[in-house]
């Protein structure tokens, strides 16, 4: 359901609002402290909790005084991969491509800690052709309607925030 539908914000409330907002991070997210760790310097509230798709979800909790009745969950999934050989070892496996299909309700991004040229050079240890490998990529984008962003894993934390932040502000403004 689209909140904009029932609820128009002030910017005072929208502040208030986005300001009260909770970084999901899946119960089964591993090799993660470099994400969570940069949500506790920031003072970004965050909590661990079992996501029916990807890493990382984004939540509204309950505020009567803006009238939101219950926890709002958004639809804006991050899956991530701490490498791309993580990526390359997931890729053959038909879980992952069970996890597009699932993904496909909601706004879903791929997110690789690691380089688009380390990838395209084959700059890493698998055995996956890179050639092949970038093609299994692009064709699930483009049969699942995702989009897939490199990221060095010192800023992913700061990433996964402000994609989060700014699709929930979008869908908050309407």
């Amino acid at each position: 359901m689209n909140i904009q539908a029932i609820y128009k914000y002030t910017e005072t409330e929208l502040k208030a609002l986005l300001a009260s907002m909770v970084v999901l991070v899946d119960t089964r997210e591993q090799e993660a402290s470099h994400i969570t760790n940069y949500f506790e310097k920031q003072k970004i509230a965050w909590k661990s909790a079992k996501q029916d798709t990807g890493d990382y979800a984004a939540m509204i909790p309950k505020n009567d005084v803006l009238g939101i009745q219950r926890d709002t969950y958004f639809p804006f999934i991050v899956e991530r991969k701490n490498s791309i050989d993580e990526l390359a070892s997931s890729i053959k496996e038909e879980r992952f491509e069970h996890e597009l299909i699932r993904s496909q309700k909601s706004h879903f991004t791929l997110l690789i800690e690691g380089s688009y040229y380390d990838l395209v050079h084959g700059n890493y240890r698998s055995q996956y052709n890179a050639k092949a490998l970038l093609a299994r990529i692009k064709t699930f984008e483009a049969r699942y309607g995702f989009s897939t962003t490199f990221m060095d894993k010192q800023l992913s934390g700061n990433w996964i925030y402000w994609h989060l932040y700014y699709n929930v502000r979008t869908a908050l403004k309407g």
